[in-house]
């Protein structure tokens, strides 16, 4: 009965528009009186599931992100993607996602990613006779890679809802291949709508202008590449990476791109203070639900539910990323990695998959859910930025969606695109 009063309880406020951190912490508390426990015992598990160490590294992180977003470090890279690519048909469409990916890796963030990509790029493209709908899905999609680069902290969320026992080094490794699979699977969309539609063609500006423009954005873009090498030499962990990120993010942008106003530097702070915020609370909350979630044994439960319609590997992974989907939809990343993982990490092993393998897989179908409304957070974003409706910018989504449908089954059933890297540098068993 109680297992029944935590899940219907958890619906209904969704269901009523509570914000997720409140329906799960209410949910719990519900729970907890109907076992007749005192309410302290909620606030006991939030303390303890935030006073972690390696969580030091999220708001780092944060800062970051919102450093490289507020530094003008986006300009830059989008020059570079643009000489890159521009002469493709639908040039811009695909500089958009080279851009989106690069500035992804350095920011570790999908909405941070589309905020700066969309501000330039949909602008840009709707300029020059691109339709908003196309414009929009490109840079939404393509920024989703965020979730899985270096300085993404929804790695590290998922590192210690695994209770730390996946590597947050083989983690980073992991998701570099899938990060440069999602970016060919966007790139081929983007070029397909883009002939379909009949988008032209941009002018090839020479060698010499990308190897100039690649020059000036180096800088920015070298920060991905200093946490991997840092993380993997033993000069510093994860959790120091991230403050050597904070640091890097202020050096380039204050002194050597020279584009950080003290105003822009407020705001990235104040917004880097507020997800923080936002992100904590989830991590308490979500302490105490995943305390009930063993208590009742949730994830046996759901086990012999899914062995009861099938034991093959192939199909249990489908449906796993099915009710990931699904659940995506209605929750924000860090509540669906610490809701989801206590549930459906020892599934997943016991049926072969590694447990690196599965934070990749999670992430992607995480992303997924950052693009389906109702919460769509991303979509909301790129809509709001290109002065159109989701409703609209949905109807033409599909050959986008299923470029990163595809990304997240080559990453499911094809274990060697997560894990080949982590296993050739020891990151990984």
């Amino acid at each position: 009965m109680a297992l029944t009063i935590l899940t219907l309880s958890f619906i209904v406020f969704l269901l009523l528009g509570v914000p997720v951190a409140f329906a799960i912490g209410l949910s719990a508390a519900c729970t907890i009186l109907y076992e007749g426990l005192p309410l302290l015992v909620v606030f006991q598990r939030m303390y303890s599931g935030m006073s972690v160490f390696t969580f030091l590294a999220i708001p780092f992180f944060i800062f970051a992100g919102e450093l490289m977003l507020y530094g003008g470090i986006a300009d830059r890279i989008v020059i570079f993607a643009k000489n890159l690519v521009g002469h493709i048909r639908g040039g811009l469409g695909m500089a958009n996602v080279v851009a989106c990916t690069l500035f992804g890796g350095i920011s570790g963030s999908p909405v941070a990613d589309v905020s700066a990509m969309g501000s330039v790029m949909i602008p840009m493209m709707k300029k020059e006779g691109y339709h908003v709908d196309y414009a929009v899905n490109v840079t939404t999609h393509a920024s989703l890679v965020g979730a899985l680069t270096p300085t993404s902290h929804n790695m590290i969320i998922y590192s210690l809802a695994a209770s730390g026992k996946v590597s947050i080094a083989a983690l980073i490794l992991a998701g570099v291949l899938p990060t440069f699979v999602l970016m060919v699977c966007m790139l081929v969309a983007a070029y397909l709508v883009a002939v379909h539609r009949g988008y032209p063609a941009g002018t090839f500006p020479g060698w010499g202008a990308v190897g100039l423009s690649f020059a000036r954005a180096l800088p920015g873009l070298a920060v991905a590449g200093i946490i991997i090498w840092g993380i993997l030499s033993g000069v510093f962990t994860a959790t120091e990476s991230a403050a050597i990120a904070v640091l890097y993010a202020i050096v380039i942008t204050a002194a050597a791109y020279r584009s950080m106003s003290w105003e822009n530097f407020l705001k990235a702070s104040a917004r880097a203070v507020k997800t923080t915020g936002v992100i904590m609370l989830l991590i308490g909350v979500s302490a105490t639900f995943q305390y009930l979630i063993g208590l009742y044994g949730v994830a046996d439960l759901t086990g012999r539910w899914i062995a009861s319609i099938s034991t093959e590997p192939w199909v249990v992974f489908l449906l796993v990323n099915l009710i990931l989907f699904l659940l995506g939809t209605f929750m924000d990343m860090a509540s669906t990695i610490l809701i989801c993982t206590p549930i459906f990490l020892p599934i997943m092993a016991h049926y072969g998959m590694d447990p690196v393998q599965f934070g990749i897989v999670l992430l992607v179908n995480c992303a997924l859910g950052l693009n389906t409304p109702p919460v769509g957070t991303t979509q909301f974003v790129g809509c709001a930025i290109g002065g159109v409706s989701v409703g609209h910018v949905m109807r033409t989504i599909w050959p986008f969606y299923g470029a990163l449908t595809a990304c997240l089954l080559a990453v499911t059933y094809v274990p060697a695109f997560s894990m080949w890297l982590p296993r050739l540098l020891g990151a990984a068993s």
